[in-house]
């Protein structure tokens, strides 16, 4: 049965994929970039903070739970983390974010230009990790495949961005409707396509791929909807960090369904208080209590809970051979609900 021993070798062998591509990538002028590379994705020593390594390990247990086996497809997880930190590394210079993983942002140790093209370098890499799946014997037709599905995704991505950050601008932009759709492209989008990707190079069997996508795509949708519960009501002991989705004015799904759904009393107070630069703590509580006097909060715990469930028939679906690897799937699915 695969252990979190077994998981933790899995993003072992991604983070010895991704280091190798950037140690035949740096050399001496060029050094200080990779470096910037490797402090942000928390490979530079032992104080560096990785990260859950989420997206790549859905990828490889997708292909090992076809395969019985996860090492064919590391150069694809690498990919996968490349390309995701690309985003975030970028996300920080468009949210003026300064901490990433308990540590400064890159942006403001590096300077923005320096982020910005170390950003654009870990896009290239991820690219260039795509080639490697060549030497390992898949076929120019397969890679290809691929990297279609690499580069729409990444335009989905981009997209996804572009809504967040224009409703931001905007006030009055957003709705219930409008965030599900972001959220389709900026964070279901990718969990989607890393699952997807592991199918493709599994199998080239047309349904147990999009069993794969779909599950992985219902997976995303549930993941970002706990993450707006916990933005809120989750405790710091269970997530690590302060609710803090309301003092950061984050328009999430709660406080979006409540802006369309609560009394009009209750719908002018929580506008004046996301409006408000510092909201206190006491602001803080009556704009959450608005939110569960509203619905909100029971509305995005079932919706959490029915994408969860989608993500639970699709995986079943898909034919895994691996039982093991198909389990700890599961658990993630389960996982994915905590708030």
């Amino acid at each position: 049965m695969l252990t979190t021993a077994d998981l933790q070798a899995l993003i072992a062998d991604t983070e010895a994929e991704i280091l190798r591509l950037i140690d035949a990538a740096e050399d001496e002028a060029t050094r200080p970039m990779y470096q910037q590379m490797r402090y942000h994705l928390g490979l530079d020593g032992a104080d560096g903070v990785s990260g859950k390594r989420l997206r790549p390990l859905l990828g490889l247990l997708a292909y090992q739970s076809l395969t019985g086996r996860h090492e064919p497809a590391l150069p694809g997880a690498a990919a996968v983390e490349l390309g995701h930190n690309f985003s975030l590394v970028h996300d920080d210079i468009e949210d003026s974010g300064t901490e990433r993983r308990h540590r400064a942002a890159l942006w403001t140790i590096a300077g923005v230009a320096q982020a910005i093209n170390t950003g654009d370098a870990l896009f290239v890499l991820s690219r260039l990790a795509l080639h490697r799946l060549t030497e390992l014997g898949f076929s120019d037709a397969k890679v290809l495949a691929l990297m279609r599905l690499y580069d729409e995704t990444c335009l989905a991505l981009c997209e996804g961005q572009f809504i967040d950050i224009w409703t931001s601008e905007h006030d009055g932009s957003g709705s219930v409707e409008l965030y599900f759709d972001m959220i389709g492209r900026k964070t279901a989008a990718l969990i989607a396509g890393s699952v997807q990707a592991g199918a493709m190079l599994a199998t080239d069997d047309a349904a147990v791929i999009e069993a794969y996508r779909a599950f992985g795509w219902a997976l995303g949708i549930a993941f970002q909807l706990n993450d707006d519960l916990l933005g809120i009501w989750g405790e710091e002991t269970a997530t690590g960090k302060e609710p803090s989705d309301l003092a950061a004015h984050k328009k999430t799904l709660p406080i979006l369904y409540a802006l369309e759904r609560a009394g009009p009393e209750d719908r002018e107070r929580l506008a004046a208080i996301i409006a408000l630069p510092a909201p206190t703590d006491p602001e803080v509580a009556e704009a959450r209590a608005i939110l569960e006097r509203s619905g909100a909060r029971d509305y995005t715990r079932d919706e959490a809970r029915r994408y969860r469930d989608e993500a639970v028939r699709q995986l079943a679906l898909t034919g895994a051979v691996d039982d093991f690897a198909q389990a700890r799937l599961r658990d993630i699915i389960v996982s994915a609900i905590s708030a």
